[in-house]
Formats: C-alpha cells, structure tokens, sequence
C-alpha cells in the first residue's frame, strides 16, 4: 500500500473517531464528556502524527476546576488540532 493511501485511511479513521467523540447522549456524565473529549483529542493527534505532524496534546486544566471546564479546556484543543489537519490538507491538495 503506498503512502498516501496509508495517509487516506488514517484521515477517515480519525475524522469518524473525532466525530463520534463529539456526539454526546443527553444521560453522559460530566466525567464521560471529558473522556469522550479527550478521546478525540488523541485520535486526532495520533492522525496529524502519522500524516508526519509534530503534535502538541498538551492541554492546560490548571484552571479547569470542573468536569465541564475540562471538557472546554479539550474541546479548545480539539479545535486547535483540527485547524491544524485542516491546513494541511489544504496544503497538500
């Protein structure tokens, strides 16, 4: 299998895992939001990683007091990392 069908199914993996991260049922818990969100922060990373990114998965919850500002705190990097695949697949078409 060459590279860039490698790259292909690497892209549609972590885009159907980081959308699946992010539908949320109305009965999760805070803690399982976080856990959810957290889930698609390192699924997306783990793409950038072998599309041959360098990835910060480094999210800041010092101020994070609640399960509901962590989740923020790692929908923020979720959006960061996603502008980041983004640029690069408008980079490489």
């Amino acid at each position: 299998m060459n590279t860039f069908t490698k790259s292909a199914l690497s892209v549609l993996a972590a885009v159907s895992i980081s959308s699946t991260a992010f539908a949320y049922s109305s009965d999760d818990s805070p803690r399982e939001r976080v856990y959810s969100a957290k889930a698609g922060v390192h699924a997306l990373a783990k793409t950038l990683e072998n599309l041959g990114e360098n990835v910060n998965t480094d999210v800041d919850l010092s101020d994070a007091r609640t399960w509901y500002q962590k989740e923020a705190a790692y929908a923020a990097k979720h959006k960061e990392l996603q502008a980041q695949f983004d640029e690069l697949k408008s980079n490489r078409t």
